[in-house]
């Protein structure tokens, strides 16, 4: 069968790894895909030292990529919104399929690029835009479809689980951490999309696209990151028996799904609440298969292109018959329907509560009557006293399930205590369950 060219769109970590991974196992891939695969063209401003591309034609142009007749796959690997956006609806135009591994792009414009892809009867696959080298998408798109899923939660932001390890495993601070992760790689010089969920809101908008049936609605998602979050209070949680994750978590109930991403204590008895350092893990709740659990890195040249190549690798298979594809999102676009995205305010869960209160007689008498009066029961408290003749204490509080709107209103009025000293840290208590 004659071999399948592929253009690649940048040259950097991600696009440096595909080139590798499909170079270096060209013959395997080839026993896969019972045709070779070429890369026919690369689009790069700058070379990369980890390339030979001697024997690759090199354009600084991508969107030369986009219009190459000879070219049957466009792999998009530039990142970013505007100009990745123009480059992959340039190539759906001529009748390229399409590869990317962006996530934000997705999340965002999805609906529009695939409404495009399927005019012109092209393939969009994107396995790379969640969790790097974790298999996420087949499984919930193909490996689950007879499922119909509850809820899936994730730790889908490596740089965010290495801060929280970090800071609990050596009780150092946030802002210090988040420098090492700089230095090391693992965040960026804006460190925004990671440690305040937005590239964790991006992945869940698509799992959970794809999970429940419904379009793409990142703008609808609750998204709080964890600079916030202190040694203290991991501290506090593990003598509770919990862990503290930035988790992403969409769950289907009787009034709309849940599309959420905050910090959470979950139990420390839970798989999910051992998984350290830049690892990526998703727990996925179906009615047929029960719980099932991904592990692996989530970023990284060589674990993404790992994904980004066995999309190349499908659709090269079924380069004949794109029909025989799956759909993008798992559902046929009559079958997508509008579902509501519940508020935060109406989610229901228990809370961790850390009060900085004067340390004298009455404190937790006042703190007990105001939860009483808003109907929030209490399931543990402990008061952390301060140092030698510091006259403040931390009171610990783990409460009970109760809807987010109430919790706020308590929150107001124990904030407004005389004996209160500073703003109630507030994280939400996930069962995984």
């Amino acid at each position: 069968m004659k071999p399948v060219k592929v253009g690649i769109c940048g040259l950097g970590t991600v696009g440096s790894g595909t080139f590798n991974v499909l170079t270096r196992n060209s013959e395997s891939i080839t026993a896969r895909t019972g045709r070779p695969i070429i890369i026919e063209q690369v689009g790069t401003r700058r070379g990369n030292p980890t390339c030979d591309t001697s024997r690759t034609s090199v354009t600084t142009d991508i969107f030369d990529v986009a219009r190459n007749p000879d070219i049957d796959i466009v792999v998009e690997l530039i990142g970013g919104y505007d100009v990745a956006k123009d480059l992959i609806l340039t190539a759906i135009s001529n009748g390229k399929h399409v590869v990317t591994a962006n996530k934000a792009l997705i999340a965002e414009h999805g609906n529009e690029i695939f409404h495009a892809a399927r005019e012109n009867n092209v393939i969009v696959a994107y396995e790379a835009a969640v969790a790097g080298g974790i298999p996420v998408i087949k499984t919930l798109r193909e490996g689950l479809s007879a499922n119909d899923v509850n809820w899936l939660a994730g730790i889908i932001n490596g740089t965010g689980n290495f801060i929280l390890t970090e800071m609990g495993d050596k009780n150092r601070p946030f802002e210090e951490v988040l420098k090492e992760a700089q230095e090391l790689g693992y965040a960026e010089a804006d460190p925004t999309f990671d440690v305040e969920g937005i590239d964790a809101c991006h992945k869940l908008t698509i799992m959970a696209s794809i999970a429940f049936g419904m379009p793409l609605q990142f703008n609808k998602a609750f998204t709080e990151g964890i600079s916030q979050v202190t040694p203290g209070d991991i501290q506090y949680a593990e003598e509770l028996g919990y862990r503290i994750k930035h988790l992403g978590i969409s769950r289907k109930t009787t009034k709309g799904v849940e599309l959420r991403v905050h910090p959470a204590l979950i139990p420390a008895d839970r798989p999910m609440a051992n998984i350290n350092g830049v690892l990526n893990s998703v727990v996925i709740n179906a009615d047929a298969i029960g719980e099932t659990m991904l592990v692996g890195p989530g970023a990284g040249a060589e674990p993404t292109a790992s994904s980004v190549v066995a999309d190349i690798i499908d659709i090269a298979r079924n380069l004949e018959t794109p029909q025989s594809m799956p759909f993008p999102l798992g559902y046929s676009s009559d079958a997508m329907q509008p579902v509501e995205v519940l508020s935060v305010d109406e989610i229901e869960c228990a809370y961790y509560l850390r009060i900085h209160v004067n340390d004298h007689p009455g404190v937790i008498t006042a703190l007990s009557s105001v939860l009483g009066e808003n109907n929030i029961n209490i399931s543990a408290m402990t008061q952390k006293a301060g140092r030698e003749h510091d006259m403040h204490a931390d009171v610990v509080i783990l409460t009970e399930t109760v809807r987010e709107s109430v919790m706020k209103q308590a929150l107001t009025k124990i904030e407004a205590l005389q004996d209160v000293q500073s703003p109630v840290a507030h994280i939400r208590v996930e069962a995984l369950s």
